[in-house]
């Protein structure tokens, strides 16, 4: 799992409950080949990233910050302040508990301090604000309404996307790589809050904070959770790993089974470190690095595509912690 603190040294342990009828996991089986990775939306800027296995290929578009805003965190380990919100440009949040089809197209991305969003249409980005009542957050999950959950260096809170303002549910540690998972995998009935541990796959009851274990990634030997998950309903879910041999350099992408954690297919390294952000939108996966970097990674049957995105007029410092996007997002373009 991913740290976002000043040493960027793992996060403490969480002591796991195991879920009634969770399967233990035992072992580490070995993957082929990684290449590949999910990213973000396209913005001037061409960058040739390295896969394993598969072709990379490269392409640009040009967006960026709408105002300038000295949004950015330069020392993720220094503490970030509650606020009263930052500068507001473009539209804001979304509205919370919104029908699924109401969604607007929002990719989220923030920094320890400040959530920001792209357009996944137009590939504008912007800040929304100043986290208050929170800080130092480590990622973020949106459920199917468009509800925001966020963990931080010492809890789990729920967002208000209009004011940027975190209530808190319980004082815990907890996962630094978050995503919703929709209904039918881990929970029949429900969306279920799911984490990585390294390579420890968890869950988080959303009303009450609790944590159990489900399972284990079962990658090759040494590969653990890098940064961040992603999943959408009737899709895949991705997640950013490292370690290994083949995740030493730089981190790879590999799809998950949400059901139980277990990796099911890897697409190689992405040609960024500490990518702590992933987001999904119509077929494509955005990627945020703890640099300020923005991409994103479309697919063509075993082939990756990676495109860099430039952000003119980006705030000073800028760094992403982490990223995240709805269950209810398309799975195609439209």
């Amino acid at each position: 799992m991913k740290a976002r603190f000043a040493s960027r040294a793992p996060l403490v342990s969480l002591s796991l409950t195991p879920v009634a009828g969770a399967a233990a996991f035992a072992g580490i089986a070995g993957i082929a080949g990684i290449a590949g990775i999910a990213g973000i939306a396209g913005i001037a800027g061409i960058v040739a990233l390295a896969s394993l296995g598969s072709g990379c290929a490269n392409s640009s578009n040009t967006s960026g910050f709408s105002a300038e805003d000295d949004s950015g965190s330069a020392d993720p380990g220094a503490d970030g302040g509650g606020g009263g919100g930052g500068p507001g440009f473009g539209e804001g949040g979304v509205q919370q508990d919104a029908a699924p089809g109401d969604l607007p197209a929002i990719v989220w991305g923030h920094s320890d301090t400040v959530l920001f969003k792209l357009d996944p249409n137009t590939k504008a980005v912007s800040t929304v604000g100043t986290f208050t009542g929170c800080t130092k957050v480590v990622d973020l999950a949106v459920d199917k309404k468009g509800v925001m959950f966020v963990t931080t260096q010492d809890g789990l809170y729920s967002v208000d996307t209009s004011t940027v303002t975190c209530t808190l549910i319980k004082k815990d540690t907890y996962p630094n790589s978050l995503s919703f998972v929709p209904e039918g995998t881990v929970d029949a009935t429900d969306e279920t809050l799911v984490g990585y541990v390294d390579d420890v796959y968890v869950r988080i009851d959303r009303g009450t904070g609790a944590i159990s274990n489900i399972g284990t990634l079962k990658g090759p030997s040494g590969v653990i959770s890098s940064g961040d998950i992603v999943s959408v309903k009737g899709g895949t879910t991705y997640l950013t790993v490292k370690g290994g041999t083949a995740c030493a350099k730089s981190d790879c992408l590999v799809e998950v089974d949400p059901a139980t954690g277990k990796m099911v297919h890897d697409w190689g390294t992405i040609g960024y470190s500490k990518v702590f952000g992933l987001a999904f939108w119509a077929g494509t996966v955005y990627g945020f690095d703890n640099t300020g970097n923005l991409f994103e990674v479309t697919f063509s049957g075993t082939k990756t595509m990676t495109t860099k995105l430039s952000i003119p007029n980006a705030p000073a410092n800028l760094v992403f912690w982490g990223a995240g996007s709805s269950t209810a997002a398309p799975v195609g373009p439209k």
